[in-house]
């Protein structure tokens, strides 16, 4: 079953300006120096942690089988999250972050293989706005580049999007709701407004438990202009409640605004075995 759906669609990672939510049951910035009350001061750094994530359809089949590791090196977060499809095809995402004085997101990179080829691959430098991307249609290879407008520290793309949620969550929590900038791909890179909220205190069921977290909504405000031609849903990600706050689940699109709805989950939920 497995191997049959990954064969009839393409498959996104996390996601940003495409996702859906199948919501539980709710019950309740070379380093760049910012100005403090530009952006958000991190309150707990990351360091090097290594987790295996679940890649699933939104009714809970496994799709792929994640590997995700994150390091420190030459003072910046390396984050490398893969996940193994099938034979010969698998996603892998990366990003480079400065924690210190505040978040930036420097690189991120997305890349599909099918039978070892590159069906997809985008990339961004998110300090200097230089983007490419590259997709096989029909046995040809299309390329575009485009040199976007970028704020760092103020711009993102797939998995920071987890840090700078925690990085808000003080005031995602009382209320406040946070506009900050989304790099996406469609497949020509493209940049867009997003709105952070706080959705609510939910029970996740999740590897036959369930686990309190915050519902978060990062919801993409597509100019009006092109809403004819773009479809834009919001991506929803939880944090783990109490704190520390932690990833916990993720639904969305990340790679296309047309890919299917995946969810990731930080728990996988097979059997243990001695």
């Amino acid at each position: 079953m497995r191997n049959r759906w990954l064969s009839t669609v393409a498959l996104p990672l996390l996601a940003l300006l495409a996702a859906g939510c199948s919501s539980p049951e709710v019950v309740s910035a070379e380093s760049v120096t910012l100005p403090p009350d530009d952006v958000p001061r991190m309150s707990n750094l990351e360091g090097a942690a290594h987790g295996f994530p679940a890649l699933r359809t939104l009714d809970g089949e496994t799709l792929g089988d994640g590997d995700f590791r994150q390091w420190i090196e030459d003072g910046k977060l390396q984050v490398r999250l893969r996940y193994d499809l099938a034979p010969g095809a698998w996603i892998e995402e990366r990003s480079v972050l400065q924690q210190e004085p505040t978040l930036v997101q420097e690189h991120w990179s997305w890349t599909e293989m099918r039978d070892e080829k590159v069906r997809r691959r985008f990339e961004v430098d998110l300090l200097t706005g230089d983007a490419t991307a590259e997709k096989l249609e029909k046995g040809e290879m299309h390329r575009w580049s485009k040199h976007l407008k970028v704020t760092p520290g103020k711009t993102f793309a797939g998995f920071a999007w987890a840090l700078v949620l925690r990085s808000h969550r003080d005031e995602l929590l009382r209320g406040e709701k946070i506009e900050l900038q989304a790099v996406g791909f469609t497949p020509k890179p493209t940049a867009a407004k997003v709105e952070l909220s706080w959705r609510g205190l939910e029970q996740v069921p999740m590897s036959g438990r369930t686990v309190a977290a915050d519902h978060f909504q990062v919801h993409p405000k597509v100019p009006w202009i092109a809403k004819p031609f773009i479809e834009a849903p919001d991506s929803q990600i939880w944090l783990t409640n109490p704190p520390p706050a932690a990833f916990l689940r993720f639904e969305g699109a990340l790679a296309e605004p047309d890919d299917p709805i995946i969810r990731v989950d930080l728990l996988p939920g097979v059997a243990s075995r001695s």
